[in-house]
């Protein structure tokens, strides 16, 4: 028997250099470990001793085969999202999964095409808005509201009201604090709890109006399913209602708002890329579709929905030949994956024809994972997909906006974004 190596762990003074540098970004230090050590590489900040995951055959050792020996712990986002399934474990998570997994299959996304075309329509309206007035806006802010306005429609049936918009401008808020607030789920911040306390009197109101049976023009959404399933399931108290309908707010709005910015200033730098995608086939074709796709599942690539996964072994293992210790912190990155030139010819260059040529793309498994990967898997993969789609669809034959303010970085916090406005201009 072959006895496993100890991980091996990145010079202590590139870490000291690192942590000089006042404006390092935490993926900087991951990338040299990466660079230096492999994609099983160890990092100690201090008193905390990290592993980071970047191989595919190690991504899918911790993620998919052995997810049992690799949990989830206590989600920094508790404080925002309490005891809802992103946060949930064991037991509890599964019978939450459950109930929403049926919502986000082929079948089930089909309740949600109509809801999610009105919202493309209207930001669509928008856009042309833009176009007549000449008016400069916030292209990242324009994402963010056609995002939350399809995760509102989905949940409660009614296209979003400027009252909910203008509290629910309080997740942005909430999320961009998360990283410097104790991972314990408290705040002493006023300007936190300020925000929590707005974000929770939107989903009082809501969660009332679906109790009092106000479905929208088309039906039920998923907040009614949630209210159902408290029948079957008592776990699912007024507080755990209220938590997975801003579970699914902030999950089903942030990451594709953020997906879709980049999107837009990955094609102000690769124009040739919207005109390939139109020139794939007319307007409602699946040759267009597809294409269109391919510049979602490419920006992903590059920006991936959760640029880190963090998980926390229960035993004694080994990972890729190395010996994993019980109670190790793992972080698996697919930033890192994804940027990994042995997978991917050019891999720092946005070239969406990776996901529409044959042979482009890595065939290994754990190559390309924006959405995570086995049993914990983001549930919305197909309906962030399907809602990006729709939305390019109805903006790219329109003319390109031109980019007046671009951000000099990315912010890595829970989410990889821009870091500052996106400034642009649709007139002429």
């Amino acid at each position: 028997m072959v006895t496993p190596a100890p991980v091996p762990q990145l010079d202590p003074a590139a870490v000291a250099a690192w942590q000089a540098d006042g404006d390092g970004e935490l993926v900087t230090l991951f990338r040299t470990a990466r660079d230096r050590l492999g994609g099983v590489a160890g990092v100690r900040m201090g008193e905390r001793a990290l592993v980071l995951v970047t191989a595919p055959e190690a991504v899918q050792h911790v993620l998919v085969r052995h997810p049992d020996r690799y949990v989830k712990r206590s989600h920094r986002a508790r404080l925002l999202i309490g005891d809802g399934v992103l946060a949930a474990t064991g037991d509890s998570w599964q019978r939450q999964r459950r109930v929403l997994q049926a919502q986000f299959t082929g079948r089930g996304l089909l309740r949600y095409e109509r809801r999610i075309a009105a919202a493309a329509r209207t930001a669509g309206a928008r856009w042309a808005a833009y176009a007549r007035s000449g008016e400069d806006f916030d292209l990242a802010e324009e994402m963010r509201r056609f995002a939350l306005d399809t995760i509102w429609r989905s949940l409660t049936g009614h296209a979003l009201d400027a009252r909910s918009e203008a509290a629910l401008a309080s997740v942005a808020s909430v999320v961009a604090a998360l990283p410097r607030l104790p991972a314990d789920g408290t705040t002493p911040d006023p300007a936190v709890l300020a925000d929590l306390a707005r974000i929770d009197a939107v989903a009082a109101r809501a969660v009332a109006a679906a109790r009092d049976g106000s479905a929208g023009p088309d039906g039920p959404g998923l907040l009614h399913v949630l209210i159902d399933a408290s029948g079957e399931h008592p776990e699912y108290s007024e507080r755990l209602i209220r938590d997975e309908l801003v579970t699914l707010l902030v999950a089903g709005h942030e990451t594709t708002a953020s997906t879709l910015t980049w999107l837009h200033l990955l094609l102000d730098r690769h124009p040739e890329a919207r005109e390939r995608a139109l020139a794939a086939g007319p307007a409602g074709s699946p040759e267009r579709r597809r294409a269109v796709q391919a510049l979602v599942q490419e920006t992903l690539r590059l920006y991936p929905s959760a640029w880190i996964l963090p998980r926390h072994s229960t035993e004694a293992d080994v990972l890729a030949g190395h010996a994993i210790e019980p109670d190790t912190e793992l972080l698996v990155c697919p930033y890192l994956t994804h940027r990994d030139p042995e997978l991917w010819d050019d891999p720092e260059e946005f070239d969406p024809t990776r996901f529409t040529d044959p042979g482009r793309r890595p065939d290994r498994p754990g190559g390309y994972y924006p959405f995570g990967a086995g049993p914990r898997a983001c549930l919305g993969l197909q309906f962030a997909l399907r809602e990006s789609t729709a939305l390019l669809e109805e903006l790219l034959p329109a003319p390109a906006p031109r980019l007046r303010s671009v951000p000099a970085r990315a912010a890595y916090s829970i989410t990889v974004r821009p870091d500052g406005p996106v400034t642009a201009l649709l007139g002429t």
